[in-house]
């Protein structure tokens, strides 16, 4: 197969999933095109079988602001024509899916078909997708796609209660190359981070106010009282001036490390004991999966499709969100001895197995074929 697909270029999951499902494609012989207007940071594009294609944003003299959807469109039926695609997968629903629906439209009037796959990552329902300006396009899209599916049960039902919505969605979970997680301790990083007798709990995020990063450096002082830890925050975001304040406030300032934006995320996670995600909204919680994949037991709260992930009492524990005391005693529960903190690392592992990219990869290829 010739297989578009469309996704922001960015650190955010649906990026992450996009690309890494279409060089998982490429390993297998098809032929897979990359449309967006920056290159993905996962992309290699001196793998086999994988193509990237810019979209031009140029400036407009008429326009305030670049029109993407409409160079996005033009590209997309450039691409199709020239590269002759059997089927498009966009990620994320504003603008991708009303740009694929446009471009479908003009195919169809010079004769060649192209049907799209729209996967729904999260933020494009239950963030973007409330604004009443976006609602419309958004709903019309999602009807006119093909094939529509979401990453949890969680967004699904979300997608049905906040737009009507007459297609059918099929869930297909977010997944991890468990391989690539594999042989990832060092025990160097992890010295350099924390002494033989303290523990390392870690958060990863862009800093939203909807991670609720507050919550997890308030868990993190509790936790530090009883058990002596180090605290890993990576990324950045608005929240960071705030949470550097709350951390002198609170006089933990030494033990609370803030690493800003790094690639070598699975590095850190693997010399990790603990990680942190008390988020407001999680429509999958990639993350969290990541963090398991890595041998890390997570404590989050039940938001969204988190519970979908994360087995309370087996991987980790899950808590109502904003319940800082009950996060912090589920921490202290796994890290009261060694062998404890063993069961719920090896439990986190092996539940990971079952998001493995071998395992959710024949989904989408049934899914692909069924259009082509």
């Amino acid at each position: 197969m010739k297989i578009g697909v469309v996704c922001y270029p960015t650190y955010g999951g649906s990026g992450i999933v996009a690309t890494e499902l279409g060089k998982a494609f490429a390993k297998k012989g098809h032929e897979v095109h990359f449309i967006s207007y920056r290159q993905p940071v996962r992309l290699d594009v001196f793998s086999k079988n994988i193509f990237y294609h810019e979209v031009d944003i140029s400036d407009y003299p008429l326009f305030e602001h670049s029109p993407y959807e409409l160079t996005l469109t033009s590209k997309l039926v450039d691409v199709a024509i020239h590269e002759k695609l059997d089927v498009l997968h966009v990620h994320y629903a504003i603008p991708h899916a009303s740009a694929a629906y446009t471009a479908k439209k003009i195919l169809e009037s010079k004769g060649l078909k192209l049907p799209f796959i729209t996967t729904l990552h999260g933020t494009d329902i239950t963030l973007v997708g409330k604004d009443q300006s976006f609602k419309p396009v958004i709903e019309f899209a999602i009807n006119q796609s093909d094939i529509v599916t979401t990453v949890s049960e969680s967004l699904k039902k979300d997608t049905f209660e906040f737009f009507s919505i007459q297609k059918e969605i099929i869930v297909v979970p977010n997944f991890i190359d468990c391989i690539s997680y594999n042989n990832s301790f060092s025990q160097s990083h992890r010295d350099y981070f924390a002494s033989k007798d303290e523990n390392i709990l870690i958060h990863v995020s862009n800093f939203r106010k909807v991670k609720r990063v507050e919550d997890v450096i308030k868990v993190f002082n509790i936790v530090n009282r009883k058990y002596p830890s180090k605290l890993l925050l990576v990324g950045d975001g608005p929240q960071r001036v705030y949470l550097e304040s709350l951390c002198r406030e609170l006089k933990i300032c030494e033990s609370v490390k803030f690493l800003g934006k790094t690639k070598d995320i699975t590095s850190l996670m693997s010399i990790s004991d603990v990680f942190l995600l008390p988020s407001e909204n999680e429509s999958f919680g990639l993350v969290a999966l990541e963090a398991m994949a890595c041998g890390v037991p997570v404590i989050s709260s039940n938001a969204g499709g988190l519970k979908e992930v994360n087995k309370h009492g087996v991987t980790g524990y899950l808590s109502d969100v904003g319940d800082v005391e009950s996060m912090a005693n589920y921490t202290l529960e796994i890290l009261k001895n060694q062998q404890t903190l063993n069961l719920f690392k090896k439990s986190a592992l092996k539940h990971s197995e079952n998001f493995s990219i071998e395992k959710i990869l024949p989904l989408y290829e049934e899914i692909y074929e069924s259009l082509v």
